[in-house]
């Protein structure tokens, strides 16, 4: 136990699924038969008492292991239940958790920072992190919008953001008004839709979309994100846009107003847009950089490490010249611009990337702008708009030698993995509370003991008298139980961003899709070496499952099962 112990606080973003494997190896050591574990070994267990030899076929594949004789079926289940449940608390003591990082980075993809030679950023929300005070003041000025400029209600300005109502990756179906969650097998997480700030039944859910929870692919977003009816949050700034669109519709259901789900979703995304494009936004942070920006030390640090390791820096932004200048003087010194070798502001992005037709054009030290045309990108020059294919050729800077971070997975990230084959990390602040969350005792006791029930429940779905059938529904009923505690602790409307109750959500597999290396912040850089090379954790195909748990752990590679194994057909 105290290798296992060991291997459970190197293992990182493993740690849950080695307190699993530990769960059933532990019940393969403390008796001769089969492990009882949580259902991770992926095949059936033989039947208690009879050794074979390599010769004899193997068990049919529905065997289960079978109560002592005499024993009623219920009692033999409740005492598998206790057995199990003893097991899981006696390998969770005090102290276990703590297991994962917030300020560590994890890889998609093994990328070594010693073969990139340029670094690129985006600005907002990458190199400037802002508190959640800006969330308020979004939602409220947007709603004032409506209010004064769209004419609506005026009872809207009794609603007030709601921290915590949303959460990023949500997709909303504009002609049903539903914001919902959606894993990555394209299925709405049941108990996760909502109509307005009221969620919807589940099983009005599956009627509305014909009998199923799942979304057709036609139907679902495109590649960033915009569908013919669904639309996905997959910006930090959607936070606020997301409540005033679920305040709005619940006002109007309130009050009994029809309305146009196609002109309320347009009037709120361009009300949210005018706080972006008229500035309005960048003056509040403006006039209060200290309230508004997070982790500012933090940033010249990490920057000015690169650079005194002979890397090259750029900055690719859409944000105007002016916000930047303020916001990186605030954060690095008035002498910001002598770190890049060349910065980009109002680029236009995800447009950047793909359309060749907007030239570059120069600022001045004073933001105006520049007539001459562009032969060339000059160190400390300020750029507006222009595009990547020129900004490739003006540079040579290609493929893997360039690594670039931004909080955006599809407007910053998607293009210049896939069309042009640079590396690409994602911040992603939510993460650090994630983490918090995730080292919690009562998240990992709760989470444990679901995957042993889980378990549980397959191993023994095999007996189906009355008493077995009413001992399994409890079952069920205790694991929907503990799954709704566990999403409870991330978010109650929605949950993780991560993972619906057992797979990742659509945000975390575009994450994986568009990102190499994925972190909290830029500041995560600091606590490894530049030369650091970052190895993605193996984890196990469902095929490979059972030898890949079984290694993992002493003593179950001399159990009768791996035996077994070979001759199943």
């Amino acid at each position: 136990m105290a290798a296992l112990g060991g291997a459970l606080r190197k293992g990182g973003g493993a740690g849950s699924r080695l307190l699993a494997v530990a769960v059933s190896c532990q019940s393969c050591r403390s008796r001769s038969g089969p492990c009882p574990g949580d259902g991770g070994h992926g095949q059936p267990p033989a039947a208690p008492g009879r050794a074979r030899r390599a010769a004899e076929p193997g068990p049919a594949a529905g065997s289960q292991p079978a109560p002592a004789e005499g024993a009623d079926t219920k009692t033999y289940l409740w005492a598998r239940y206790h057995e199990m449940k003893k097991l899981v608390y006696d390998l969770l003591p005090p102290g276990v958790c703590n297991l994962l990082n917030p300020a560590a980075i994890y890889a998609n993809n093994e990328i070594s920072l010693g073969d990139v030679e340029i670094y690129g950023f985006d600005y907002d929300y990458t190199l400037a992190q802002y508190s959640n005070l800006l969330h308020s003041m979004i939602f409220d000025t947007a709603r004032d919008i409506l209010i004064e400029q769209f004419k609506y209600p005026e009872g809207l300005g009794k609603y007030d953001y709601i921290p915590g109502f949303a959460i990023r990756g949500l997709h909303y179906d504009v002609q049903k008004s539903l914001l919902m969650k959606i894993d990555a097998f394209h299925y709405v997480q049941l108990g996760t839709a909502y109509r307005g700030l009221k969620p919807v039944p589940d099983e009005e859910l599956i009627e509305l979309y014909g009998g199923t929870q799942h979304i057709p692919l036609y139907q679902m977003s495109d590649f960033y994100g915009k569908g013919p009816s669904l639309k996905q949050f997959m910006d930090i700034f959607s936070l606020p846009e997301m409540t005033l669109l679920s305040s709005v519709i619940d006002y109007f259901i309130t009050h009994g107003i029809e309305f146009d789900q196609v002109h309320l979703y347009k009037d709120i995304s361009d009300a949210i847009k005018d706080v972006h494009v008229k500035g309005v936004m960048y003056k509040w942070i403006e006039k209060d950089l200290e309230k508004y920006i997070l982790h500012g030390d933090e940033i010249y640090a990490v920057l000015n490490r690169l650079v005194n390791h002979n890397k090259k820096l750029f900055l690719i932004t859409n944000s105007p010249f002016s916000f930047v200048d303020k916001g990186m003087k605030h954060m690095v010194g008035k002498n910001w611009r002598d770190l890049f070798d060349m910065v980009i502001v109002q680029a236009d992005k995800p447009n950047f990337f793909t359309d060749r037709r907007k030239p570059f054009r120069k600022l001045d030290d004073k933001g105006s702008l520049q007539w001459d045309k562009i032969s060339q990108l000059e160190k400390g020059k300020i750029y507006k708009e222009g595009n990547l294919f020129d900004f490739l050729r003006l540079t040579g800077w290609r493929g893997s030698k360039v690594l670039y971070f931004g909080d955006h997975l599809y407007s910053d990230l998607a293009d210049l993995m896939l069309r042009h084959g640079w590396r690409t990390g994602a911040i992603v602040p939510e993460l650090e509370t994630e983490i918090r969350i995730i080292n919690t005792e009562q998240y990992m006791h709760s989470l444990t003991w679901q995957q042993a029930l889980t378990g549980l429940l397959e191993r023994m779905q095999m007996y189906q008298d009355a008493e077995s059938k009413q001992v399994l529904l409890e079952w069920m009923k205790e694991r929907q139980e503990i799954r709704s505690l566990t999403k409870n602790l991330f978010n109650p409307q929605f949950g993780s961003i991560f993972r619906t109750f057992h797979n990742p959500t659509y945000f975390s597999r575009r994450l994986v899709r568009f990102s190499d290396i994925y972190m909290a912040s830029i500041s995560c850089l600091l606590n490894y070496d530049v030369n650091f090379t970052f190895y993605p954790r193996r984890t196990p195909l469902q095929h490979e499952a059972p030898l890949w748990m079984d290694q993992l752990c002493t003593g179950c590679m001399k159990t009768p099962f791996l035996e077994e194994m070979v001759h199943i057909r």
